[in-house]
């Protein structure tokens, strides 16, 4: 019986790969980290190969740790870092530069001439983004017009671009399927996303031939299979490839925020809030973005969406930047050996701030500091003002939305902090939902690839799968808490503007 589905978590700082089984059960998971690359201060680069090479790495090493044939595997789903832009050689499969990653800032000068030229509210109404050195599109032009005879190559048809899940689904299958799912393609600030195809007009504007581009795909569907003679994967050949979401919408699926008005909030490198707008591709008043979530069965879902860019990254940064930690753990108990942050506040605006703010030249501050301030302080400070964006980003989704949240569902590695999950209830006024199962993004990519082979009949099922570990409820008196965000929000407009335009 082929009861298992093969997940391919490829995230900014590893890639992985997990087994579930039908019950949606986690059996074997492998890891490998890939390097982050900084050519210039703002610029974040990956290798391509390293990512194909350890998600291939992964795979294998989970089967092999595991007891599960490749014959009991029955599909194989994809999640990604969304954004991440890849351009290759349509015959030899090498990449010819590296994947700018979406942290990357290189290309926040065209953003600002393509605002000059009064793109913008074009590009909100077709792709529902806003103009962002973010999202692919601008990343492409970079690079056709950085390396010598890119272009030309492009327009001739001998140069391929995709996001990470497309370069994935090009090298497992042989180079025979360039695709990209809905998901993926509603983060390139190329792709209409309510007529589902790539936008001619913004094409033409960023001088991006479309015949690069993946054909769009729904997220559920038989793509192809492992092609023969890959190293390390000879025992998957012809495994259908057959789910693929970009992390954010997969976690929301996994979290199973299936109805209108559900959000979930991923607490990774960076923060990534969605909340399920069913058939509505709303068009925020208040900075956030509209994207596809998943499209099946010929229905797209659609999602509301911000962004905290540094998230994990900033308590990555106490560890390898200023020394103060050893461990993602240590920020915690430091965190807890303090009553509160000492009135010390930090905006991890390291890369500048998404929504609602959409600051490209704001910059990290740490400010209310004193003689008596303690790293412990910082510490807090750091939890803390990841809490702080979060409920930035979800009081702007209630207000598009006209409706309050009733629960927010939390995951990604630092939803294990006990104390910042307490304290986001906290100011945000609402319970926090933490699943058992932490998994989720993957698991959002696993359930789709089982729908597509008949594993899950149909996705009401994911409801009765996820279970709850622990559901935080405020604590902290409301006036205190309106006191705190008050500070916060002081804190976050010393941040804005740093760097002269």
């Amino acid at each position: 019986m082929k009861n298992y589905i093969a997940a391919l978590d490829q995230g900014t700082t590893s890639s992985r790969a997990i087994l579930f089984d039908e019950n949606g059960k986690p059996e074997q998971i492998a890891q490998f980290p890939i390097e982050q690359i900084y050519p210039q201060l703002g610029w974040v680069e990956h290798k391509p190969n390293e990512i194909l090479n350890s998600e291939i790495l992964a795979l294998a090493g989970a089967i092999e740790r595991s007891n599960i044939s490749p014959t009991e595997i029955a599909g194989i789903g994809i999640t990604n870092q969304r954004e991440t832009t890849i351009l290759w050689d349509r015959e030899t499969g090498k990449p010819i530069y590296n994947a700018i990653v979406w942290q990357c800032r290189r290309t926040a000068e065209l953003c600002d001439e393509l605002k000059d030229r009064g793109l913008d509210p074009y590009i909100k109404k077709k792709t529902g983004l806003l103009i962002d050195a973010y999202f692919s599109g601008t990343k492409i032009k970079w690079i056709l017009d950085h390396v010598d005879g890119a272009r030309k190559r492009a327009e001739k048809g001998e140069i391929l671009f995709g996001n990470v899940d497309s370069w994935l689904i090009w090298n497992l299958t042989g180079g025979k399927v360039h695709v990209s799912d809905y998901s993926n393609c509603s983060r390139t600030m190329l792709f209409n996303i309510d007529k589902f195809q790539w936008d001619e007009d913004i094409c033409k504007e960023l001088d991006i031939p479309i015949c690069m581009l993946p054909t769009p795909v729904p997220n559920s569907m038989v793509y192809g299979a492992i092609a023969p003679r890959i190293p390390g994967l000879e025992a998957m050949e012809g495994i259908p490839i057959c789910g693929s979401a970009g992390d954010q919408p997969s976690a929301l699926l996994g979290q199973g925020c299936i109805h209108k008005g559900e959000a979930k909030n991923t607490y990774g490198t960076g923060c990534f809030t969605l909340m399920n707008t069913a058939d509505q591709s709303i068009r925020s008043k208040n900075g956030l973005l509209t994207s596809i979530a998943w499209s099946l069965d010929e229905k797209v879902t659609y999602a509301l969406e911000g962004s905290v860019f540094n998230a994990g990254s900033s308590i990555q940064w106490l560890r390898d930047g200023l020394g103060l930690i050893e461990s993602a753990h240590e920020c915690d108990i430091l965190a807890e050996s303090v009553q509160d942050n000492g009135g010390v506040y930090l905006v991890s605006a390291f890369t500048g701030l998404g929504a609602p703010q959409w600051d490209m030249y704001a910059r990290g501050t740490l400010v209310g500091i004193t003689r008596g301030t303690t790293k412990a302080h910082i510490a807090r400070a750091t939890l803390e003002g990841i809490a702080y964006q979060v409920k930035d980003l979800l009081s702007a989704m209630e207000s598009d939305m006209g409706d309050k949240l009733q629960i927010l569902r939390v995951d990604g590695g630092a939803s294990v902090s006990n104390i910042m999950m307490q304290f986001q209830s906290d100011i945000l006024r609402k319970p926090i939902d933490r699943p058992k199962v932490v998994e989720t993004t993957a698991f959002g990519a696993a359930f789709l690839a089982g729908l597509a082979v008949g594993l899950w009949k149909d996705v009401s099922q994911i409801e009765s799968i996820r279970k709850s570990d622990r559901i935080f409820y405020p604590e902290m008196d409301s006036r205190k808490a309106e006191l705190y965000c008050r500070q916060w929000h002081r804190a976050v407009e010393r941040s804005q503007h740093w760097i002269e335009e």
